[in-house]
């Protein structure tokens, strides 16, 4: 059938921008395999000089050629991403009858082409033999998944042809719209680590967000956990019955990635990969070799002849060739080139003179080298030195031309026409379904250099440094592209690989280099950098090496974060010795001086972290967490259902389980590391195989929840103990091998919370609600003793709780915690020996005790971790970091590191030997500063409800008051005289002398909880407020006091209405909603306004003293006058409470800022709105700002304005955008002081840290 008319017109109208662009050999090889071409007319297009000649001649040949072949055209210029080219032609398609639309394949229909090509299926080969038997038995397999989620596994020997049989499965029209309409995508695997399944797994999300609308799309996901859950719903929601392959898959912890209950064809060696996943399996094996008569036919198609005519050697080759498709394809392409070598070539395959590569298989691989020997011989000399580079790639990694364009130092256009050659001659092989295109190697040809090339791999990747040295010596790539990519993931490989000592030192001891491959690549890869390399570059420098390290598992978390933070700024939080806090303070500084905007962390070397690495490895509470007894692992589990194992040095997932229908209340390893117990509320008790996750045992006898599981501590007779919220059968021990309980243990009659044995498996405690703690013998199952928790409160008191109880290391003392307490009873008496009085306002959630030391680690609800030494009955640390209640804590084997998992989502790992006693103390966040030149001094009650006041650049404490019976609620300093005030939960006011703490006054008369209190008048007069809503104005020394009365709820603040030292009149504003103004000498009411509907929450005296402000849970701040007492504007746009507010020093500007995190700038004089501070960053994120916007400053220029909420920002004034932004290790901020000339910044965060930042000039 000739071409029809609209479509001829169509290639002659388009004609002069095809032959611009398109690359006809490409082209080709589709239209060869859709068999509308010849070789004899593809060698005839080949024959012209250049590229151009050859489109002019393929379009001729299209021109004279019928409907199918301009559809094969067309489809071949998607598959090769001419987008706009294809849509030329597109609306000029021939409309052809089905059985014209197929080609010689059944089922291959221009629709199946274009589905497979946007899934990124690989082509055909260039020479092609059907294997129809095994195809249809795949695709019988795939039928099977029409109705229902599973998994088909492919399996065979290395080169076996398992992805091209994959790829031809799929080649039907039926089957893709019967069974996977939503599409079908492929993903090249390989034996890769977790951090390149990342990357795989985000391109894959890109790829399939593309045809989404543009508000769908998101930015890439950071973990694999995210990625599991994007991907999980782009499948499910966007793309039901789809088809996922997963091409040459290694390890059974990559299919855990993608266990997401959809359609999945896996092509792997090892067919008993899918046991560690959910759904239906079926498999489908490849035979080793190819049979006689499918191996002479790709020689027949190589040689353009047929498998009849073939010469007699072509079957002893073929035998030679043991029916490998990858070796016979290397000698066909030899022959294509020399067909009259036959002979030869047998000969080559008989001699064997190279040494094996892997004898571990049914292939004999002689013949795979000695058909790579004899392709790459007819090479020209040049360009098998070229090939010989290929040595240096990593296996399963697609390089793009630009790669070697740099390695080989030739132009991108000639190192394409030589990957051509390597391809057409079967020793290289591209994946066309990108753009740039890329190119691999099979494992065993990989193999094969590797071998024949040993004793030059040294010099070859150092060719490849030496190369890329040269290409960037401005700076290194950044673009994100593939080319980029590669050389940001593998230089350090091959510094590594080429002995480059020197220069590896100089790249991984660079901040620069982190900050690059973090933002590229996230902090993932960079840890198994340093961890991976860490034996070469301790050679070096240990302690640079072990600094950068706990930079990166510090900061891993915020290096995840979009916006990209600027890893300068979280640099300069490391310590002053630090290597990487050097190289951020030099950057600073010099980034400063062209007006960048840095602030140094002053006081952090009195902020010393145990913190060695932290993991966020749930979305929702982590309710148990703990170390494998080699110290290797970590696992985790919590809300999210799942069971997590990770690397304890890294921080690098090694397995998930989705392990429970509800959450999972513990996990525990045995004795040999061998299993993992896990007990959910789902009232189930799980064991697993620790290494490859299966499940092996569900225990069912808990009619309640299960709240904690634990093995022996010997592997000599393991066992597992369970206790759950069951009335009488609530303690269970576990034999691994019976599928029943051994025993349970009868005593308590009220939910058990905790169970664990003696060091010696001799006994077994068990805590109760009835406010016990029992030991049962092991041996015998029966009850030995009670110790009454109970007791030890106060009779008559709320009922008690014992949470758990833990053995010290020698067996002889048993500690058990209750409520906010911690008994340590000797075992042998029963006796109570002594009780470690914790902060009693917070409650104990769990407590540990070391095996190799007297040291207890105690988790709070108040967000800490605190370690005491038992034998003294003293606190030795305190390790404040988590933002949420601390659920769990343990001790390592050998009691080197701990872990503690909290609510707020992260597991850290503390270094037990760091313990020390500076940090266990923590300042409350209402605090009052001096500044004064250099100095600042700063004022804030501790946690142990002393008030402090402390020399805020160096931490040593000035003075420090005796502990409070009331708790201490507010402060304030005066510096003459010296004096320190503070306002108590009781309504008590003291003013103590500094720096002695000599008592000067004690001032009563409120009677509820005093929240404000200032001097005023050169600290003649002090200011206090009250939630008995009134102001008190004293004169402290003489005890005469003015009451202001009037507001009808609580005083939410006051302000004097300008700084003059005479002036009397005072501004109030409550959560009554109104507005008053006091004279303070005379005590009279001069003004009252009715302000808000809501609660007054900020309000700000203008520096002129003519304005002020108010801001309300009504949404809106209001601007007033100073002399008509009336509203001069109302201001609105927030969407959320307006929580702060401050003028500009010049009085043109407000700033406001709302629980939504959201900060507005307006024009004083009009009332309009003049800029948002929110940035225009990804996600939106910039605008949140972790939080309620508690408090806002101005410099004295009023170009920069700081902010503090979750964190701190600054903000350019004039434009909106952020300048920058420091993270605290805690969250909520509550206020910021800052000094007069706007260089020094100084907070408190949530854990109680103090800081004191200095702009970096």
């Amino acid at each position: 059938m000739a071409l029809e008319e609209g479509a001829r017109s169509c290639l002659l109208s388009s004609h002069s921008k095809l032959v611009q662009d398109i690359k006809p050999p490409y082209l080709m090889d589709h239209m060869i395999s859709d068999g509308v071409m010849t070789s004899d007319e593809e060698d005839r297009i080949r024959s012209h000089p250049t590229r151009k000649d050859q489109a002019v001649a393929l379009l001729e040949l299209l021109l004279n050629k019928d409907n199918r072949s301009y559809i094969s055209f067309y489809n071949a210029l998607v598959k090769e991403k001419y987008v706009d080219l294809a849509n030329l032609l597109y609306g000029n398609l021939p409309c052809i009858s089905p059985g014209a639309h197929s080609n010689s394949f059944d089922g291959c229909t221009s629709y199946v082409q274009t589905v497979l090509s946007e899934g990124g299926v690989p082509q055909r080969p260039v020479v092609f033999v059907n294997r129809p038997e095994l195809v249809n038995r795949i695709r019988e397999k795939l039928y099977r998944l029409q109705k229902e989620s599973g998994w088909v596994t492919v399996f065979g020997m290395a080169g076996s042809g398992k992805s091209v049989l994959a790829a031809e499965a799929v080649r039907h029209h039926t089957l893709i719209e019967e069974c996977f309409p939503g599409g079908v995508h492929w993903l090249s695997i390989g034996q890769l680590e977790k951090p390149d399944l990342l990357v795989k797994i985000q391109s894959l999300c890109f790829r399939l967000e593309q045809s989404l609308e543009p508000q769908s799309l998101h930015r890439p996901p950071t973990s694999l956990e995210e990625a599991k859950e994007r991907l999980r719903f782009l499948v499910l929601r966007r793309y039901p019955r789809c088809l996922l392959i997963l091409d040459d898959v290694w390890d059974s912890t990559v299919l855990k990635a993608f266990d997401i209950q959809c359609r999945i064809l896996i092509t792997t060696r090892n067919r008993t990969l899918t046991d560690s996943v959910s759904g239906a399996k079926f498999e489908v094996e490849v035979e080793s070799g190819l049979n006689e008569g499918k191996a002479l036919e790709i020689l027949a198609l190589y040689t353009d002849s047929k498998p009849q005519n073939l010469p007699e050697e072509a079957r002893s080759i073929v035998r030679e060739c043991k029916g490998s498709p990858l070796v016979v394809s290397l000698i066909g392409a030899l022959l294509r080139q020399n067909s009259t070598r036959w002979s030869y070539y047998l000969r080559q395959l008989r001699q064997k003179q190279f040494k094996r590569i892997r004898k571990s298989s049914s292939y004999d691989y002689d013949a795979l080298d000695q058909a790579m020997a004899a392709s790459i011989e007819v090479l020209p000399k040049d360009h098998q030195e070229l090939y010989n580079y290929m040595t240096v790639f990593e296996k399963d990694i697609k390089i793009p031309a630009k790669v070697l364009s740099v390695l080989w130092d030739q132009e991108q256009e000639e190192v394409e026409d030589i990957l051509q050659e390597f391809v057409d001659k079967s020793l290289l092989f591209l994946d066309s379904n990108h753009k740039p295109y890329l190119y691999y190697l099979h494992d065993l040809q990989l193999d094969f250099l590797v071998e024949h090339n040993r004793a030059q791999l040294e010099n070859l990747h150092a060719k490849v440094v030496c190369q890329y040295q040269q290409h960037y010596k401005d700076s290194p790539p950044t673009s994100g592209d593939k080319e980029c990519l590669y050389w940001i993931r593998f230089l350090t490989y091959h510094m590594a690989k080429a002995n480059l000592m020197k220069e590896l030192y100089s790249l991984m001891f660079s901040l620069d280099w982190v900050r690059i491959k973090a933002q590229i690549m996230g902090p993932a890869h960079l840890i198994n950098d340093y961890v991976e390399y860490g034996p070469i570059l301790d050679k070096e420098n240990s302690e640079v090496r072990s600094q950068f390290q706990e930079f990166l598992s510090l900061s891993g978390h915020q290096l995840e974060q979009r916006p990209f933070p600027d890893v300068v700024q979280l640099a300069l939080s490391q310590p002053h010795t630090s290597e990487v806090y050097r190289q951020a303070l030099l950057q600073a500084q010099e980034q400063a001086s062209k007006g960048k905007f840095y602030v140094d962390w002053l006081n952090k070397s009195s902020v010393e972290s145990l913190s060695r690495l932290v993991i966020q490895p749930h979305q929702g509470s982590i309710y148990s967490a703990c170390f494998s007894h080699d110290g290797a692992k970590i696992a985790t589990c919590g809300a999210s259902k799942s069971l997590k194992v990770f690397r304890s040095t890294s921080g690098e997932k090694l397995m998930e389980i989705e392990a429970h229908d509800e959450e999972v209340l513990c996990c525990a390893f045995s004795p040999d590391d061998s299993l993992l117990a896990t007990c959910s509320s789902d009232r189930k008790v799980k064991l697993w195989n620790a290494e490859r996750g299966l499940l092996l045992r569900v225990f069912e006898e808990h009619e309640e929840q299960v709240n904690h599981c634990q093995f022996t501590n010997t592997a000599q007779r393991i066992l597992l103990a369970t206790c759950s919220n069951d009335k009488f059968m609530n303690v269970k021990l576990w034999n691994r091998n019976k599928p029943s309980s051994q025993n349970t243990l009868f005593g308590h009659l009220e939910p058990v919370n905790h169970c664990c044995f003696s060091p010696d498996d001799t006994y077994v405690s068990t805590s109760s609600n009835d406010g016990t703690v029992k030991l049962f013998q092991v041996s015998s199952a029966n009850e030995w003793k009670t110790l009454d928790v109970k007791s030890m409160f106060p009779e008559g008191d709320e009922e008690v709780l014992v949470k758990c109880s833990t053995w010290s290391a020698d067996g002889k003392r048993i500690i058990c915690a209750a409520r906010s307490a911690v008994f340590v009873f000797e075992l042998e008496t029963s006796n109570m020996l002594f009780e470690i009085m914790i902060n009693r306002l917070s409650m104990l959630q769990y407590c540990h005790a070391c095996p190799t030391s007297n040291l207890l680690a105690i988790a709070f609800s108040n967000y800490a971790v605190e370690l005491w030494d038992l034998e003294a009955n003293k606190k030795m640390a305190d390790c404040s970091g988590h933002l949420s209640w601390v659920q769990c804590v343990q001790f390592s084997s050998d009691g080197s590191q701990l872990l503690s998992c909290s609510d707020d989502q992260t597991v850290r790992l503390w270094e037990t030997k760091n313990v020390h006693t500076t940090s266990a103390v923590c300042l409350k966040r209402d605090s009052d500063v001096l500044f004064n030149d250099e100095d600042v001094i700063v004022s804030a009650a501790d946690n142990c409800n002393r008030l402090q006041v402390r020399d805020g650049r160096t931490g040593s404490v000035l003075f420090q008051s005796e502990e409070q019976t009331s708790r201490i609620r507010c402060t304030c300093m005066s510096r003459e005289p010296s004096a320190v005030a503070l306002g108590q939960e009781n309504g008590t006011v003291q003013v103590l002398e500094l720096p002695s703490g000599t008592p000067l006054a004690t001032l009563l008369g409120h009677t509820k909880t005093v929240h404000h209190c200032k001097f005023i008048h050169s600290g003649q007069t002090l200011v206090t407020s009250s939630e008995d809503t009134t102001i008190r104005v004293w004169k402290w020394q003489s005890g005469e006091c003015k009451v202001l009365q009037g507001h009808k709820e609580q005083i939410r603040c006051f302000s004097l209405l300008s700084n003059s030292p005479s002036e009397t009149r005072l501004l109030s504003w409550s959560f009554d909603g109104t507005v008053k103004v006091w004279d303070i000498e005379s005590g009279e009411k001069l003004q009252d306004v009715e302000a808000h509907q809501g609660t007054i929450l900020a309000g700000h005296v203008s520096p002129d003293g003519k304005l002020f402000t108010t801001t309300s849970t009504d949404k809106t701040a209001k601007l007033w006058s100073c002399e008509s007492w009336q509203c001069v504007h109302t201001l609105r746009g927030h969407q959320d409470c307006v929580r702060s507010c401050r003028f500009s020093w010049d009085g043109r500007r407000l700033a406001t800022g709302d629980d939504n995190g959201e900060i507005r700038i307006w024009d004083v004089h009009h009332g309009s709105l003049l800029k948002i501070c929110s940035g225009d960053g990804k996600d939106g994120m910039e605008s949140l700002h972790g939080g309620w916007v508690t408090d806002l400053h101005f410099s004295p220029n009023s170009s920069v304005l700081v902010s503090t909420g979750g964190y701190i920002k600054w903000w350019d004034v004039d434009t909106g955008e952020a300048l920058q932004t420091f993270y605290p290790t805690g969250t909520r901020l509550k206020k910021i002081h800052v000094s007069l000339d706007f260089s020094t910044f100084v907070t408190i965060d949530s854990i109680g840290i103090l800081y004191i930042l200095r702009r970096v000039a």
